[in-house]
């Protein structure tokens, strides 16, 4: 093993580095084109006109294909440029189709069982941070697609039943279906190949109709004067079919300029309008004959008339018609290039050349990026690549002008028509960014906490992306004047935990190690705006100025007995042990964070001890004895308070993810990194002093452990053990594939409140909610969360550098077997990465017991990525596709494959940043890590 006093070695500087450097140093526009359509523009909060913000019901899938979008586009693996003036996808029809396949399809709220899901099969395999290779495939059924049976069962099935998935309807039996590859790769920033391979599953030769679609989006029918693009065909060529794509408008900064489409072939080129249909949608005259859903028109219902003869308009598709043999496959190739025919030449001259050179360079990459230890097992690869490429694919371009579109729905502030349908205290809101997404179908809109875990994987590829992503929730068109960070679409005024300046905290380290790049002034601007929304939380959420905090759902949707976004139907309010626990641990970032700058600006040393006083007065409120507090010492454990209005309280004693939140809020201090200051350490010795009862039942941080380190902890030795007892109990929270979100022990123990004649109650559901609490698609009372075990993880490091090899617990409780804490956290891990992993039987819990997915070779190695996880049998559940903070699980990976016990011991928080070659078998996370060192 390579010494830990060494310096990391630098990865090599492969190819896709070099572009990634030439975009910091010069740039040059390599994310210029990226995955950034969204995968369902319909049914969103930006596209709702309607008087009760009934966003599902108002713009439906089945409208999609005929009414042109407001704020977006969407589209089946399709890229566009960054400000979405010009977008490219595919569209498909197998001859039996009710409707051409332009876009994903799935049930609403309203239809699914379990809420909105997507009922297609899809997989992100490949991208490069500069999206200089990608690849995507599609499966497309060669029988009808059953979206009536899709609609009709789920909505008809209860929330006891499973949902009835694409799978279940029979279409893919005997194979009669088509793999539709997607590959993009960049000949140069402004200068895309494209590649659409399809290969027939069917022991049968089928047809298939391959449309390759280039349109603008429509911004001219919202803005007078607004002038409107073309798309135009040029004089055919022979073996060769051309569009120009000519924008000039005044009204939009940066316009696009000309691009040109090449397609492989004299195929018929096939011109309308993205513009609404609406004589098919309201009964009234179209301004045009062409509108958008004319294409499907011409192709599948034989409507020559629909497309313009002309060779004109704003949307355009190739219309290439194939026959495909049974097992083999027919390509088509295409080039989308800012540059006119006479100056390309021969636009297919090198194309399988450079196609070949970007995957060879996607490859050495990515084994840059890949430890050998993982690499070593093609699996772990396999899936540590497939993670990181869906988080790349999860990219999306976001525009949303709140004001302008509160205006257009009659909430103007000073002039109101009407009151706001939604967001109507965020008038400042202006967002039109390139935004990493938690799903692109089932939340095509970004959600703040979840970004924060978002830049802990993708700094693993791009951290000047990563840092540029937390930086922009901080600006002032995101942030309120009043501190806030915007929580999510839907409401913005909705409180995500506080984990920015954690993840902000956390970025900083890593550049500075990796890159030697101190950016204070980075730090800083971060800081200012978070001590904001730290300001506000101090102010909106301690109700009773106590230093014990509300904070509604905090993103745990239906984990408690009440929905905590809602008035309490006792009356009264919560004492929440999450809300407080994230506050602990905002103070504890903002400590590391001002410990960071102050070596550059002395006056950050006052800072720094303010928030080490906020970090002593709300840890030791949560665990004060005595009252009714969140401390439960019969238990040991933390529990939410209920203070009703007659002054009498009790606690809610749900032993739930709730409860361990406290426990994460641990972070340990370097000896020379903060108290070393004279300064802090007199004044903390005075505060310490006038108040002895702070620190009387936590952990006192003025003691030091492991290499004079100091910790600042919420809970002491002995109530560590107490807590890590309950969380490290397979019949509690300890799964086989994770902590679970709420203990097992609920199962046959439900916790029951009465409210008059009203009953509410919690009990172990391992799966599928089977309430509609807050939507009634997110369950947090037993699956296993990715982001809070990953949390658990860093916590239990932070804890390993204080304590060492000295502190050792049962793991699992009972067992009999002792491990240290960084043991514990690497099992974790192993369990974590086992859910999609092939097992002993070669099968992926992620899977379940879907046979084609587990034992198919065209489907068991495409690992899908789900919001969560089943608590006893690992299996995916909820969003399909949420690669957005379940590919954490890549960063998780990494760690242990680069960091070893030694090493944090020795290094601290740098350990987490700092990579050294780890000796081991190949089984890295996929053996049991309990043996001695």
């Amino acid at each position: 093993m390579k010494s830990t006093n060494e310096s990391p070695a630098p990865r090599p500087e492969t190819n896709e580095q070099r572009r990634l450097n030439e975009v910091r140093d010069a740039g040059v526009p390599w994310r210029k084109w990226g995955p950034y359509l969204s995968e369902r523009q319909w049914g969103t909060v930006r596209e709702d006109y309607s008087e009760n913000g009934n966003a599902w019901d108002y713009f439906t899938h089945d409208q999609a294909r005929s009414r042109a979008y407001r704020w977006g586009e969407d589209g089946l693996a399709g890229i566009s440029d960054d400000k979405q003036q010009l977008c490219f996808a595919i569209a498909l029809w197998n001859g039996r189709d009710p409707i051409l396949k332009e876009r994903l399809f799935g049930v609403t709220n309203s239809e699914g069982n379990h809420g909105e899901d997507v009922k297609e099969y899809y997989f992100y395999l490949d991208s490069t941070p500069t999206h200089s290779y990608m690849k995507y495939l599609y499966k497309y059924p060669q029988q009808a697609f059953p979206y009536r049976d899709l609609v009709e069962t789920n909505r008809s099935r209860s929330r006891a039943g499973f949902e009835h998935e694409l799978l279940d309807t029979g279409i893919f039996d005997a194979d009669r279906y088509f793999d539709v590859f997607v590959e993009y790769c960049k000949v140069a920033p402004e200068d895309l190949l494209i590649q659409i391979s399809v290969s027939n599953r069917g022991s049968d030769a089928a047809s298939l109709h391959v449309l390759p679609t280039l349109w603008f989006r429509n911004t001219w029918s919202w803005a007078e004067n607004s002038e409107k693009p073309l798309l135009k065909r040029l004089e055919p060529q022979k073996g060769l079919s051309t569009v120009r794509a000519h924008t000039e408008d005044s009204l939009l900064p940066n316009t696009l300029g000309d691009y040109y489409l090449y397609c492989e072939g004299e195929v018929p080129l096939l011109f309308t309008e993205n513009e609404t249909n609406n004589e098919r949608l309201f009964g009234s005259p179209n301004a045009s004959p062409h509108v958008k859903d004319a294409i499907g028109n011409y192709v599948v219902h034989g409507r020559k008339e629909a497309v313009n003869p002309a060779g004109r308009g704003t949307k355009v598709s190739a219309h290439y018609s194939l026959t495909v043999g049974a097992g083999k496959t027919e390509t088509v190739r295409l080039r989308l290039k800012g540059a006119t025919p006479s100056e390309v030449g021969s636009p297919f001259q090198r194309f399988d050349e450079i196609f070949s050179q970007r995957v060879k360079e996607a490859d050495e990459f990515y084994q840059s990026v890949i430890p050998p230890a993982i690499q070593a097992d093609p699996d772990q690869a396999r899936v540590m690549r497939q993670a990181l490429a869906g988080m790349l694919w999860s990219k999306q371009y976001f525009y949303y002008d709140v004001d302008k579109w509160l205006r257009e729905h009659g909430a103007d502030p000073f002039k109101p028509i009407r009151k706001a349908p939604r967001n109507g205290h965020w008038y400042h809101m202006y967002s039109a960014d390139i935004i990493s997404m938690p799903d692109k179908w089932e939340y095509p809109w970004f959600a703040a906490w979840d970004l924060a875990f978002h830049v802990l994987a993708l700094t693993l590829v791009d951290d000047d992306f990563g840092k540029q992503q937390l930086g922009l929730m901080l600006r002032t068109n995101y942030l309120h004047p009043n501190g806030q960070l915007p929580a999510y679409e839907w409401n913005f005024s909705d409180v995500n935990p506080p984990v920015h300046a954690w993840a902000t905290v956390f970025t900083y380290r890593l550049r500075k190690a990796g890159q030697g790049q101190v950016d204070f002034d980075w730090l800083e601007q971060c800081f200012q705006k978070l001590l904001l929304n730290f300001t506000w939380w101090v102010n909106r959420k301690d109700r009773s100025e106590k230093n014990v905090f509300e904070g509604g759902f905090l993103g745990l949707d239906n984990i408690g007995v009440f929905d905590r976004s809602a008035p309490l139907p006792t009356g009264g309010y919560l004492e929440q042990a999450d809300g407080t626990a994230w506050m602990a641990l905002f103070c504890q970032n903002m400590l590391e964070i001002s410990a960071q700058l102050m070596g550059e600006k002395p006056a950050f040393i006052h800072i720094a001890r303010k928030f080490v006083e906020h970090f002593l007065w709300i840890a030791s409120s949560m665990i004060h004895e005595g009252g009714t507090g969140m401390w439960d010492e019969e238990d040991g454990f933390f529990y939410d308070v209920l203070r009703l209005p007659d002054g009498s309280a009790q606690r809610l004693k749900v032993r739930s993810m709730v409860g361990l939140l406290p426990f994460c809020a641990a972070t340990v201090f370097e000896k020379a990194a903060l108290m070393d200051d004279s300064d802090v350490k007199q004044n903390l010795r005075r505060f310490l002093l006038a108040r002895p009862e702070l620190t009387a039942f936590i952990h006192d941080p003025v003691l030091t452990g492991v290499g004079g380190r100091r910790l600042a902890a919420i809970l002491n030795e002995h109530k560590l053990r107490r807590v890590l007892a309950t969380m490290l109990d397979e019949s509690e929270f300890l799964s086989a594939y994770g902590i679970r979100s709420l203990s097992r022990y609920h199962s046959e123990h439900p916790y029951i409140v009465h409210v008059g004649d009203r009953e509410f109650s919690v009990s172990y559901l391992p799966g599928e909610s089977d309430s509609g609490m807050f939507g009634g698609n997110s369950n947090w009372r037993g699956p296993i969360w990715m982001p809070v075990n990953v949390l658990i993880i860093r916590a239990l490091l932070q804890y390993y550098s204080y304590y060492g090899n000295k502190f050792t617990v049962e793991c699992p409780t009972g067992s009999g077997r002792q491990m240290n804490l960084y043991q514990i956290a690497e099992e974790l891990t192993r369990r974590l990465a086992s859910i999609f992993l092939r097992n002993e039987q070669g099968q992926r819990p992620v899977h379940g017991g879907t046979r084609k997915f587990q034992e198919d070779p065209h489907w068991r190695d495409y690992v899908l990525f789900y919001e969560y996880f089943h608590g006893d049998n690992g299996a995916g559940l909820g969003a399909s596709h949420q690669t957005g903070w379940t590919g954490i699980v890549a960063r998780a990976m990494h760690l242990f494959a680069t960091t070893t016990a030694e090493q944090v011991l020795e290094l601290g928080k740098l350990a987490a940043v700092m990579e050294v070659e780890k000796a081991r078998s190949v089984q890295t996370v996929g053996t049991t890590a309990g043996s001695e060192r």
